[in-house]
């Protein structure tokens, strides 16, 4: 039923930025807490950044604070992440993930757990 779909990875150079989107399908977006996560070759997933159902509500893995924005447009029903002023280290499969949430702005959970729904993940290779 919610099937999150990755889209805007690439190949770009140390210090540019790319913006990956994530569009999740059905009629419940709102009620789900969006997050991604990124796993580089080799390496376990790891939490990037999460959002609360209302999109006010944000939390980022420390090597990506200042650097990465996670929004949301409820009514696109669509995911975002601004990565800007990338280095190669973030290079990974860079995934969405969905979990139904009962707050609405709670703290976002940073645990892949947690999460229920995956998207197939979108390729960021940056360039040293």
């Amino acid at each position: 039923q919610v099937q999150p779909v990755e889209s805007g990875g690439g190949l770009v150079q140390a210090g540019g930025s790319l913006r990956l989107s994530c569009a999740v399908s059905g009629r419940t977006f709102s009620l789900l807490t969006m997050s991604w996560f990124r796993q580089p070759p080799g390496k376990e997933r790891e939490f990037v950044a999460a959002i609360s159902r209302s999109g006010t509500n944000t939390v980022y893995a420390d090597s990506v604070k200042g650097r990465f924005t996670i929004s949301r447009d409820n009514a696109k029903n669509t995911v975002y992440l601004q990565l800007n002023s990338l280095k190669p280290e973030d290079t990974a499969v860079y995934y969405c993930a969905s979990a139904y949430t009962s707050n609405r702005d709670g703290t976002p959970k940073t645990d892949r757990v947690e999460y229920d729904y995956w998207g197939q993940g979108t390729q960021v290779t940056v360039t040293s």
